[in-house]
């Protein structure tokens, strides 16, 4: 699962819960999610007023002492607009106080409200990510680091501390981009992609450009591919759609005045859940399906879900992760291991 500990309102009593509130339930999901068996927890980054988690770190930090199994990842950090020092001290902590479970996953962002908070400029977008993450490269592979670059001061010899007890994986988040999949295939990191509206099936030809540049690159074994995309499960599948589609219009409608995007309608959104669209909204069943599915397509390592995609009551939100991790996870395993 992954979150941005949204704060919107519901839109069925048009009440938001405070951002103190959606954090300490947030801190609640994640240790049912470990309780009943899943493997991975993402937290967002966002710096609007509709999500609470702006400091991703310091969330999974708290996760990390409440919890014993579960994987704790960003999902993603900004690392455009962030200092790639830093970030590597908050992950090792994370990892240390977790007994070696952290995790980070690196994107440029798809929001741009932390560019002119952290003081950069959005005209060099591409060149922040590409030289902060050739910097957080270098963190994971020495203690002591010589750099230099355009946008942050050099170092020269100097140590970063503390050092994690095994090197912290690194994923590079990705949203469609043929570049960010080349990219992160000759690097050899492995790559998560979002998939939250359309076909999915579109974007297999990116998955096998991120495979293809990782093979030319000399990679062997081909690093893990996870797919990244919105959902919702409940005990039947009118439930799952009646419960969801409010919320999930009320975000992505919101979203989409700011950007241009067309409106998602109800009917849109049940082509979407359908067996072949984005949307895994349904019965636990159903879910497993499209998850196998889309496993069938990109041959996936790993699948993360987010189910709070606008504001989703926290009972309602406790109960669809009992379902994903003690129904649709141990079907998907049994299913995915059959096949190899």
């Amino acid at each position: 699962m992954y979150s941005f500990a949204e704060t919107t309102a519901d839109p069925g009593t048009g009440v938001a819960v405070g951002a103190g509130r959606r954090l300490r339930d947030l801190l609640e999901e994640i240790e049912l999610a470990d309780q009943v068996g899943l493997d991975v927890f993402g937290v967002g980054e966002h710096h609007r007023p509709d999500f609470a988690a702006s400091s991703p770190a310091v969330v999974l930090a708290a996760a990390a002492a409440r919890t014993k199994r579960i994987r704790l990842t960003s999902a993603v950090t900004v690392l455009s607009s962030d200092d790639p020092v830093r970030v590597f001290q908050d992950f090792t902590t994370i990892d240390l106080i977790s007994g070696g479970r952290a995790e980070i996953m690196a994107g440029r962002g798809s929001f741009i409200e932390s560019f002119p908070l952290f003081g950069y400029d959005l005209d060099d977008y591409n060149e922040l990510f590409d030289e902060k993450l050739d910097l957080l490269i270098k963190l994971r592979e020495n203690s002591r680091v010589t750099w230099a670059g355009r946008h942050r001061a050099p170092l020269r010899d100097l140590g970063v501390y503390p050092r994690p007890e095994r090197e912290i994986p690194l994923w590079i988040a990705a949203g469609g981009s043929p570049e960010s999949m080349v990219r992160a295939g000759t690097l050899g990191l492995p790559m998560a992609l979002a998939i939250i509206g359309g076909e999915p099936e579109r974007f297999v030809p990116l998955v096998d450009l991120y495979r293809e540049a990782a093979t030319r690159a000399g990679h062997d074994p081909i690093p893990p591919v996870s797919i990244n995309s919105h959902g919702w499960i409940a005990d039947d599948s009118q439930q799952a759609a009646d419960e969801s589609y409010p919320s999930f219009a009320e975000v992505m409608n919101r979203i989409g005045r700011e950007r241009g995007f067309p409106q998602l309608t109800r009917a849109r959104f049940e082509t979407d859940r359908g067996p072949r669209g984005s949307q895994l909204v349904g019965s636990p069943q159903q879910v497993t399906e499209k998850i196998l599915y889309e496993r069938e397509l990109f041959g996936n390592d790993r699948f993360l879900l987010q189910m709070t995609v606008g504001a989703m009551p926290h009972a309602k939100v406790m109960h669809a992760i009992e379902l994903l991790g003690t129904v649709v996870a141990p079907a998907v395993r049994k299913a995915t291991a059959a096949a190899t």
